[in-house]
């Protein structure tokens, strides 16, 4: 006579382990996920001092126009959009990318007039002191740009990222990577950008976030390219003049 075991006898078996919840969609109007519009806006705030502070030779335009139309441009987002990034529209959209096309364009004018200054001897090139600090300004400006750069073309900007995460992400940060840390909801803030742009301008390659997307990857070479031009020729200038 055989034995038989309980299963075998039709008895009841263990319930199905439940499917995962999706990342629950949020309704018409309503964005969950919105984030604070002070972080960026203080970013802006921030590339509008640095460039008061360049010299004359080294920004473009009048002291004042790049502060002007990049206050204008703030502006015209905050009354658009107040308190939290989360309104979907294609006008908002063209504001901000002129807003952070006019910051890389002045961070990227800066660094090729600081460079030819560097290799023709320019007037802040004779001090140590005001060459760091030119260089610095610079180099500060870059890392400010390139931060709302990814802020804005990542995943279709802030306002398009409080509505949907896409299920491959343009820049892929720790925890969108690593599945234990059960970051379904998380949604990637200025911090991290900005964060993301200064690892970049110091270490001149992806430090903890990876670049899937072309664009990503064409805009991190160029960051670094640039990074490496102001602290490896302003360095090597400072030195040779304190020698």
């Amino acid at each position: 006579m055989t034995g038989h075991h309980p299963a075998d006898a039709g008895g009841p078996s263990d319930p199905p382990e439940p499917e995962p919840e999706p990342e629950p969609e949020p309704r018409p109007g309503q964005a969950a996920f919105g984030e604070a519009r002070w972080p960026m806006a203080g970013a802006v705030i921030a590339a509008m001092l640095l460039t008061l502070l360049m010299p004359d030779d080294l920004r473009l335009g009048p002291r004042w126009l790049l502060p002007f139309v990049e206050g204008l441009l703030l502006v015209t987002l905050i009354a658009g959009d107040p308190g939290r990034i989360s309104r979907r529209s294609a006008t908002l959209r063209a504001v901000s990318i002129a807003l952070v096309g006019v910051l890389a364009v002045s961070a990227i004018w800066s660094t090729v007039r600081l460079v030819d200054d560097l290799i023709h001897g320019g007037a802040e090139t004779n001090s140590a002191a005001g060459l760091l600090q030119a260089g610095g300004v610079v180099w500060a400006s870059t890392v400010v740009a390139f931060s709302l750069l990814y802020f804005e073309l990542d995943s279709g900007g802030a306002a398009a990222r409080a509505h949907h995460m896409p299920a491959t992400p343009e820049l892929a940060f720790p925890q969108q990577l690593s599945p234990e840390l059960n970051a379904a909801h998380w949604r990637p803030r200025y911090v991290d950008y900005l964060y993301l742009g200064l690892t970049n301008s110091t270490a001149f390659s992806p430090t903890d976030v990876m670049p899937l997307a072309p664009w990503a990857k064409i805009a991190m070479a160029v960051q670094s390219l640039v990074s490496l031009l102001i602290l490896g020729l302003v360095i090597a200038r400072a030195v040779n003049v304190l020698a």
